[in-house]
C-alpha cells in the first residue's frame, strides 16, 4: 500500500515534471522567436548602417555580455594553445565572413527569404559530413535534399531572382554564409569537441567584432550621424537578445531536450521569419510562396532526423 506521504511526493514530482516540460516548451518558443526575428533585425540595421560596420557593431555590443557570462561560469576565455589555428578558423569562417555576407545579402533580399535560404545550412552539414567524416547519407535524406532544393529553386523563380537580377548576388552571399557555417560545424566536430560552447563563442565574437568594425570604418566610411534610431535599436536587439539571449536559452535547452527535437528549431524559425517579415513589409504571403516554402522546410526536416550526433555539438550562436 502507498502511504499518503508517498502519494503526495508522487504528485509533487509529476507537477515538477509538468512545469519543467512547460518551461522547456516556452524557452523553445523563445529561441524560435529570437532567431526568427534576427533576419528582420539585420534588414532594419542595414537600412542606414553599411554591412561590414553593422556586423562589427552587433558583435561589439554582444561581446561584454558573453565575456561576463564566461567569467560567471568559470569557463576559459582563450582557446587552448594547441588550437590557435582553429581559433583563427572559427573567428574568420564562423563569425567574420559569414555575418558580413548575411548583412550584405539582406541589402537585396527580404528577411523571410534570407531565413529560408539559411535553413539550407543543416543540409550542407550533412554533405560535408559525408565528404570529410565519411558519414553515411541515407536515401531518405537524399530525397529530402532533392525536395528542399527543388522547392528553393521554385521560390527564387517565383520571387523573380534571375542571374541578371541584383538580388541574385544577395542570394549567393546568404548561401555562402550557410556553407561556411556548415563547414565550421563539421571541422568543430573534428578539432574542437573538447572546447566549451562558451569559450567557442566569447573571444571569437570580440575579435570578429573589432575586425569587422575597423574594416567597415576604413572601407565603408559609415556616417554615424546618419544612422537612424531604428537601426541602432535593431543592432542593440541583435547584440543583446538575438545573439546573447538566444544563445543562453539554447545552451540551457541543449542539456534538457532531445538533440533531434531541438534541431527542429531550424525548421520552425524560418516560419517566424517569413511571418514577421511580411508583416513588417506589409505584404501578403503569396499562395505559391507558402506552398514552396512549406515543401522546402518539410524536405529539410526529413534530412534532420538522423543527425542527432551532429546537432549535439552545435556551437551555439545563430543568425
Amino acid at each position: 500500500m502507498v502511504s499518503i506521504t508517498e502519494r503526495g511526493v508522487g504528485r509533487i514530482t509529476t507537477k515538477q515534471r509538468w512545469l519543467a516540460g512547460l518551461l522547456s516548451a516556452l524557452l523553445f518558443l523563445i529561441v524560435c522567436l529570437s532567431w526568427g526575428t534576427t533576419w528582420l533585425g539585420i534588414k532594419i540595421a542595414v537600412e542606414t548602417v553599411p554591412p561590414l560596420t553593422a556586423s562589427g557593431l552587433r558583435f561589439l555590443i554582444a561581446f561584454p555580455l558573453f565575456l561576463g557570462f564566461a567569467l560567471l561560469r568559470g569557463d576559459p576565455v582563450f582557446f587552448p594553445r594547441a588550437r590557435l589555428g582553429f581559433f583563427v578558423f572559427v573567428t574568420l569562417c564562423y563569425f567574420s565572413l559569414p555575418y558580413y555576407l548575411l548583412n550584405y545579402g539582406e541589402v537585396y533580399v527580404s528577411s523571410g527569404l534570407t531565413a529560408l535560404l539559411f535553413s539550407c545550412m543543416p543540409v550542407f552539414i550533412l554533405i560535408f559530413s559525408s565528404l570529410f567524416l565519411r558519414e553515411r547519407i541515407h536515401l531518405s535524406q537524399v530525397l529530402g535534399i532533392a525536395i528542399g532544393f527543388g522547392s528553393l529553386f521554385m521560390i527564387l523563380r517565383s520571387q523573380g531572382l534571375s542571374l541578371e537580377h541584383a538580388g541574385f548576388g544577395g542570394v549567393l552571399a546568404i548561401l555562402g554564409a550557410a556553407l561556411m557555417h556548415a563547414l565550421c560545424y563539421v571541422v568543430t566536430k573534428q578539432k574542437g569537441a573538447e572546447i566549451s560552447v562558451i569559450t567557442y563563442n566569447t573571444l571569437p565574437i570580440g575579435v570578429a567584432g573589432l575586425m569587422l568594425f575597423f574594416a567597415g570604418f576604413i572601407l565603408e566610411r559609415p556616417d554615424f550621424d546618419g544612422i537612424s534610431v531604428r537601426s541602432w535599436g535593431a543592432l542593440a536587439y541583435l547584440g543583446l537578445c538575438a545573439s546573447v539571449g538566444g544563445f543562453i536559452v539554447y545552451f540551457y535547452l541543449l542539456k534538457r531536450m532531445s538533440p533531434v527535437m531541438l534541431s527542429f528549431i531550424f525548421i520552425i524559425f524560418p516560419v517566424f521569419a517569413v511571418l514577421v517579415g511580411t508583416w513588417y513589409e506589409n505584404q501578403p504571403i503569396a499562395s505559391d510562396f507558402a506552398l514552396y516554402a512549406s515543401t522546402l522546410l518539410m524536405g529539410f526536416a526529413v534530412t534532420k532526423l538522423p543527425l542527432e550526433k551532429l546537432v549535439r555539438r552545435r556551437p551555439g550562436l545563430q543568425g
